[in-house]
């Protein structure tokens, strides 16, 4: 059984939902990724997603665009990120690792020796923004043959057909996009979260984590109700970037969050 599995099985046996905050690899330095993933791990995250730094993040909103610039201008790319995340397992061997990004590192890298170099470095999943399971085929055999779960995207506007497609190919757990537009857009409509949420059941038993418009323990407590899992993510990306001349803070206000909603979402 993958980490993610586990964590999730491990979560519904106890009757609670998975927390699982993004960040941005090398935001706002390389030697801050580290560290800062302990301390959400410490403070109540179950899963990590981390982005992969790139030049062209269209389905991202200004925060992370801009995490994206502070990490590139720092050098960072997907085999330092994979390095990071090799780093990470030398302390933790049990907290899933989901990559987040683009295709094109990955196309630059190739499909089979990404896929191999991120299971030597300890990622349980990827999940490629501009990546539809209809033209990944080759990529999810590479994936599965590595044992690193394909994780997709359901947004509000997905239709049912194309939903119970979605559902067939992915695996670890499904993102739904909560809100329409660009990360850090919009306001959250738990409602109609839940009814959309009704019709993805329908077609897999995969855990459903929901992000975009999570912005503080409220939300993320509303979510939680609904959802098997909650993403959180501009709203730590803004606090890294207000604290980029004072980096010491960084892990203990962004694992501060965390910990609120934890605390939160288990209430």
């Amino acid at each position: 059984m993958s980490r993610i599995s586990s964590s999730f099985e491990k979560l519904n046996a106890e009757g609670r939902k998975a927390l699982i905050p993004y960040v941005t690899a090398g935001d706002c330095s390389p030697e801050v990724t580290v560290p800062l993933m302990h301390a959400l791990v410490e403070a109540g995250a179950d899963i990590i997603e981390l982005g992969v730094p790139f030049s062209d993040p269209m389905a991202d909103g200004p925060v992370i665009q801009l995490a994206c610039e502070r990490a590139l201008a720092h050098g960072v790319r997907l085999s330092d990120v994979l390095d990071m995340v090799k780093e990470f397992r030398n302390q933790d061997t049990q907290t899933p690792v989901v990559l987040m990004g683009y295709l094109n590192p990955i196309e630059v890298m190739g499909y089979e020796s990404f896929a191999a170099s991120a299971s030597e470095a300890g990622v349980d999943g990827v999940l490629t923004v501009d990546l539809p399971p209809e033209e990944s085929e080759e990529f999810n055999q590479f994936m599965k043959e590595h044992g690193i779960d394909t994780i997709y995207l359901v947004a509000p506007t997905t239709e049912e057909e194309r939903v119970k497609y979605i559902c067939e190919n992915g695996s670890g757990y499904l993102y739904y996009v909560s809100v329409k537009g660009v990360t850090g857009s919009a306001a959250l409509d738990v409602k109609s979260v839940s009814d959309k949420l009704e019709l993805v059941r329908k077609y897999t038993d995969l855990p459903v984590g929901v992000g975009f418009g999570i912005k503080d323990a409220d939300s993320a407590a509303a979510v939680a109700k609904v959802a098997d899992g909650v993403i959180v993510g501009s709203v730590l990306v803004n606090t890294i970037a207000d604290l980029v001349k004072d980096k010491a803070q960084i892990a203990p206000k962004v694992s501060a969050i965390i910990n609120n909603m934890r605390t939160a979402m288990d209430s």
